[in-house]
């Protein structure tokens, strides 16, 4: 028998916890095998049909699921946010383009917006010229497959995860104590007795955890670069030679024109990244000590300080920043296909 107000014992608590676990088990199990059951039916209907209906039913049926996804999970959530971007803080009355004003107006919100321009172009520049760099001396060595495999190894790992490394990479402690960061580390040994707290340094904070974007992505860019590089005709090679041409000429004037379109998707993709980076600025800083980037304040803005007027006109800002870059990419990787 217990006594009132004495919390109950260990073994209560896990038989309740995992009650709950397999009764959330049982909900997501029943509701994943209701949607193939559903699924299954439908495709047999659509197997089944014959006539003027057959064709209509089957791209209704395989088209259907996908654009209700996208309907549901795109589109709905694009409109209600562009609906209380126009709303105050707690949605209940309209202001107009007000907190579109703010985000262009504020001193605070402009920083932001020049930070994330600054990671916009320095970031996915650095990433796709040294994966190009890469791809070109990657493949005149012998054991190519390992060395990229090496290089793009940090694509497997997340943002955070990533971010979670550099943390320990660029860890400072005051002077007189001993350094565990790799960055202090390399300042002590180059002669610089008292490092600086590298994520307090501003602006030096920012470029530094730009470095972790482009750790990750470098891999991305000199795996796609490669196989473009590959793709040019020898002959074309050769008849530059034969011209002349050799070392940084044949470069400039051949390779690079030949792998333009692939060179443009590439930045074009890691812009769009980079753009909606969250994940570093968020693990690393917080968004603190003039690192924040428009991404994280969206964030903030919707979540910490619960102004889903302005938090949801960033989104929207965002959106307009990405469409372009997305827009180009399609236009590019079409005119690509269609050399091809």
């Amino acid at each position: 028998m217990s006594v009132p107000g004495t919390p109950p014992p260990p073994a209560a608590l896990a038989g309740g916890a995992w009650g709950d676990a397999a009764i959330k088990f049982g909900n997501t199990f029943g509701a994943v095998a209701g949607f193939l059951g559903i699924l299954l039916l439908v495709f047999l209907a659509a197997g089944r049909a014959r006539g003027r209906l057959a064709r209509p039913l089957a791209v209704a049926v395989f088209l259907g699921p996908a654009v209700l996804l996208l309907l549901v999970g795109l589109v709905a959530p694009l409109l209600r946010t562009v609906y209380l971007s126009f709303f105050g803080d707690d949605s209940s009355h309209f202001v107009g383009g007000e907190n579109f004003g703010w985000a262009f107006t504020t001193d605070s919100v402009r920083h932001v917006l020049v930070n994330t321009a600054l990671w916009l172009v320095i970031a996915p520049l650095a990433a796709t010229g040294l994966g190009l760099v890469l791809a070109l001396l990657v493949d005149r060595m012998r054991g190519q497959a390992v060395y990229k495999s090496l290089i793009f190894m940090p694509m497997a790992i997340s943002l955070v995860g990533a971010s979670i490394i550099f943390k320990f990479v660029y860890e400072s402690r005051g002077p007189g104590q001993s350094q565990i960061g790799l960055l202090s580390q390399l300042a002590v040994a180059l002669g610089w007795h008292d490092p600086p707290n590298w994520m307090l340094d501003q602006p030096l904070n920012t470029f530094l955890l730009m470095v972790v974007m482009v750790w990750v992505q470098t891999g991305f860019a000199m795996v796609v670069l490669s196989a473009a590089i590959k793709a040019i005709p020898d002959e074309i090679t050769e008849a530059a030679r034969l011209d002349g041409a050799g070392g940084l000429r044949l470069f400039w004037y051949v390779t690079v024109p030949m792998i333009r379109t692939t060179v443009v998707v590439v930045l074009t993709t890691v812009m769009i990244t980079t753009l909606k980076a969250f994940d570093i600025v968020r693990t690393m800083t917080g968004g603190n000590f003039g690192t924040q980037v428009l991404a994280n304040e969206m964030y903030s803005q919707s979540f910490v300080q619960f102004d889903t007027g302005r938090g949801s006109a960033l989104a929207v800002i965002l959106f307009l920043a990405v469409l372009p870059l997305v827009a180009y990419n399609i236009v590019q990787l079409r005119k690509e296909r269609g050399v091809r």
